[in-house]
């Protein structure tokens, strides 16, 4: 029987994660491990990293959602317009993700969609890292950007371990009913370790 490993996390590395851009950074970095661990396993491995691979996923998501994307709409120029595209590449990445779910891991199909799935991750993670990442950097201070990864590593302390499609932001989250709870506690905790 396949051992679990655990989802990684970015500061797994014990960096001091005092950069909220190299802490998503590291994350990206993950989650590329993550595809090449699903794409090389087989049977319950394949399983296995494919379930820490959604949670992953999530989690990144849930941190950008509550930290990354209010910072860029109110403090790069065209924020709105960048933040809006991001959010339309994510709500894509998880329908997709979420027929992957219902797949059995082995199937020629699963593998296609997941194909299909790391290259619209990547292509949203450049997006991210071109569009908002470095105008972050150069927008923030050390404080701010200490601070946004304090709340980073917040969200992924709270965040939920699967995607929901059509839900990019903590607001639309809170609909859901059952994450009401887990999404107030999560923007509580992003709010608190930032200081705000």
């Amino acid at each position: 029987m396949a051992t679990s490993a655990p989802t990684p996390h970015a500061g797994d590395d014990n960096a001091t994660d005092d950069d909220v851009v190299s802490l998503l950074m590291r994350q990206h970095g993950d989650i590329r491990n993550l595809f090449d661990e699903v794409e090389s396993a087989t049977g319950e491995e394949r399983r296995d990293a494919f379930h820490r691979l959604v949670r992953l996923l999530a989690v990144h998501e849930t941190a950008e959602e509550e930290v990354v994307h209010p910072f860029a709409r109110r403090n790069l120029p065209g924020g709105d317009q960048v933040v809006d595209e991001r959010l339309a590449e994510e709500r894509e990445a998880k329908e997709v993700l979420a027929s992957l779910e219902k797949a059995d891991p082995d199937s020629p199909d699963f593998a296609e969609r997941l194909r299909a799935l790391r290259t619209a991750v990547q292509e949203h993670a450049r997006a991210e890292e071109r569009y908002e990442f470095t105008h972050i950097r150069r927008s923030g201070d050390a404080g701010r950007l200490a601070a946004m990864a304090r709340g980073v590593k917040a969200a992924e302390a709270m965040a939920p371990t699967r995607p929901h499609p059509g839900v990019e932001s903590g607001t639309a989250n809170v609909l859901l009913g059952p994450l009401a709870a887990l999404m107030d506690r999560t923007r509580d905790a992003v709010r608190s370790a930032m200081g705000g």
